[in-house]
């Protein structure tokens, strides 16, 4: 019993320290793929605000946000993992608007290490 838990300790441990270490690198602005939008991240999320004024009728974008963290595996409810994963999005957004996503979620907590945008729909 007393093994288990300091395994269990040890894990959770190193599991926040890895969750720090990807927050300190993780932080930032980026230049996203559809060169009219930028993408700030923080420490659980980011955000998108696009400024596309020559962009087709009908386009919209959607915000991609890569995370480090604790989450559910696809699939496989109740069960966990430590690792990267894509987190929630707040659904497309139009070429002149904001998007936002976050990594946290019911089934996950993690730090932010990346964002992008994508086009949606065309």
């Amino acid at each position: 019993m007393r093994r288990t838990t300091m395994t269990a300790a040890r894990v959770a441990v190193g599991a926040v320290s890895a969750l720090g270490f990807a927050a300190v690198i993780g932080t930032g602005t980026a230049q996203a793929a559809p060169q009219d939008c930028t993408v700030t991240t923080d420490l659980f999320g980011a955000r998108a605000a696009c400024h596309d004024v020559g962009a087709p009728p009908g386009r919209e974008y959607t915000l991609i946000v890569e995370c480090f963290g604790l989450h559910g595996i696809p699939e496989a409810f109740p069960l966990m993992a430590i690792g990267p994963y894509h987190g929630s999005w707040g659904g497309s957004f139009v070429p002149s608007g904001q998007g936002g996503a976050s990594c946290l979620g019911p089934m996950s907590f993690g730090t932010t290490t990346g964002a992008h945008v994508e086009i949606y729909r065309q």
